[in-house]
Formats: structure tokens, sequence, C-alpha cells
């Protein structure tokens, strides 16, 4: 099924608020200091199998070339982001080579939680994991690379995303 827009999201803004990274920033800080590290990691699963649902719905009808459109769109309308999305054999990879919320979230004067690149991973493997493949985080604290494919590939190594200094 093809669609006309990869975001299956009803606001139609071109552009993302990046205020938005304060709160989830915020958020992210909250519940690990009042519920703890694994009450962060599944609010972040929750997240990924809930509210983006119909995400995984797209890749599973449409595959890693709905992968790839959906994070060009999504990069698209995240201000100030410079990413590369490329698809390769079997495997979807994101370049990221400015993190817009990290960018920001320093623009602002914010401290940012430490863990605050692991929710990429968290989120991103749960979306994933609905559709049949794995997504693997790389990096991290402002620049990253993120790969979406098989199930197959090598487990995630948390120590492989950096903390935010």
């Amino acid at each position: 099924m093809k669609s006309p827009d990869p975001l299956p999201y009803l606001d139609t803004k071109p552009v993302g608020a990046a205020d938005f990274y304060f709160a989830i920033n915020a958020t992210f800080r909250f519940i690990r200091e009042t519920l703890g590290e694994s009450a962060l990691r599944s609010y972040w699963e929750n997240m990924g199998r809930g509210y983006f649902a119909p995400v995984s719905e797209r890749w599973i009808q449409g595959g890693l070339p709905a992968v790839a459109a959906y994070w060009r769109a999504f990069f698209s309308a995240e201000p100030g982001a410079q990413v590369e999305v490329r698809e390769e054999p079997n495997l979807v990879v994101l370049e990221v080579r400015i993190c817009p919320a990290i960018r920001h979230l320093r623009m602002g004067g914010r401290v940012i939680d430490p863990g605050f690149c692991h929710h990429c991973y968290h989120v991103s493997e749960a979306i994933a994991a609905r559709a049949g493949l794995a997504a693997r985080v790389k990096g991290g604290n402002g620049t990253c690379r993120q790969t979406f494919g098989p199930t197959s590939v090598a487990p995630q190594r948390i120590e492989d995303i950096c903390e935010v200094l």
C-alpha cells in the first residue's frame, strides 16, 4: 500500500516545534529520577509499541522502502536536522550528522539527560520489532548511525550508545 505521506499522523505542519525537545528531555529526566532506569526503558518501549503502531504498520506493508521513506519525511520536518538516509541491500542506514534534539537543547542552554540518546534505540527497536525488523544505534551525543534491517543482526550493545556530555 503506497501512501502519499510516509508520516501517519494527522498533524500536517511542514516543520516541528523544536521546543518539544525541552519537554521530552525534562520528561526523561523526571521518569529516571523518580521511577528509575527500568521505568524509563519501559516508557520508551511502550511508546514505540503504542503511539508509533501506525509507523510499524506502514513498515509491515512497505518493508524497508517504507522505513527509508518514513525517516526521510521525519527528519525533513525536524528543525536543524542534518541526516542522510540510505537504502542498502536489506538495510536502511541513517547517518545523523546533526541531531536536531541535541542541537536545540544545547542552543537552549539545557542540561541534557545523559541517557537521552538511548531513547532512539529503545523506541525504534519497539517500532521495528512489530514489523519484523531490528534497529541498532551507534554513537550519540549529537551524531550517530542508526540501522534498520533483519532481526538476524548482532544484538544492540548499549555501551555503543554514547551518553550525552
